[in-house]
């Protein structure tokens, strides 16, 4: 037995443009849009696991990006943290907002601050990057109790800094072990134009989506694999 789906609140622009897709498709409007509902609850029981890649250039298009991102983030009620070297000015933003700080203490890499620079190599020393990623990454997990993340992750800018390899492994360590919600993998442009192609673009596609910021504007970068014909058709 059939039932019909009632919908309201469609504004008369987007009623007259659903009502003319269902006269080509030769459907009513109702079972459009109840296909469309089905698919929207399909998709609310699987929980989202999205590991993004942004690639920014200074540190304003960040700042401008963050502040937006902590809208969202709460609008969403998201557990909002980071991690990322001491005294960056985007660990500084994100810990006025009241974001949690991950960062397990002393930072794997050398600040700018001189004073720990002692206890930075003695870390570095008894510690490798991927068992410290680990201890990151348990520690977010265990703080957000199974609430779904939006996690900015500056760290992996470092580890990039002082080994592509490293980088890499650790990219795929959290690939193979994602948490639940949204993690951003923030690189600065400068480290990723000085690797090779053929790490870009794995790195590229193991991300879910990869971003480009250009002051406050965000472009969605697409990487398609294609054979060499493309190249001369228009």
């Amino acid at each position: 037995m059939t039932r019909d789906l009632i919908i309201r609140g469609f504004d008369d622009q987007v009623h007259e443009d659903l009502g003319r897709l269902a006269s080509q498709k030769g459907v009513s409007m109702n079972s459009i849009v109840r296909d469309a509902v089905d698919r929207w609850l399909k998709d609310q029981k699987e929980i989202p696991k999205k590991h993004y890649l942004v690639i920014y250039s200074d540190d304003e298009s960040m700042i401008a990006l963050l502040k937006s991102m902590d809208r969202l983030a709460k609008e969403g009620d998201l557990f909002r943290c980071f991690c990322g070297p001491p005294y960056s000015p985007e660990t500084e933003l994100l810990s006025r907002l009241k974001w949690y700080n991950g960062t397990v203490m002393p930072y794997y890499y050398y600040s700018n601050d001189f004073r720990l620079a002692k206890e930075q190599q003695k870390h570095r020393d008894q510690n490798d990057i991927e068992k410290y990623c680990r201890h990151v990454m348990t520690n977010i997990a265990d703080v957000a109790n199974n609430k779904q993340l939006c996690w900015m992750d500056f760290l992996i800018n470092d580890i990039m800094k002082d080994s592509l390899k490293q980088a890499m492994t650790v990219e795929r360590l959290y690939d193979n072990n994602r948490l639940s919600g949204l993690v951003y993998c923030n690189y600065k442009t400068e480290n990723l134009l000085n690797s090779d192609i053929k790490n870009m673009i794995e790195l590229f596609e193991m991300h879910d989506q990869v971003f480009i910021l250009k002051g406050t504007e965000v472009y969605k970068l697409h990487v398609t694999k294609e054979n060499v014909h493309k190249l001369f058709l228009n």
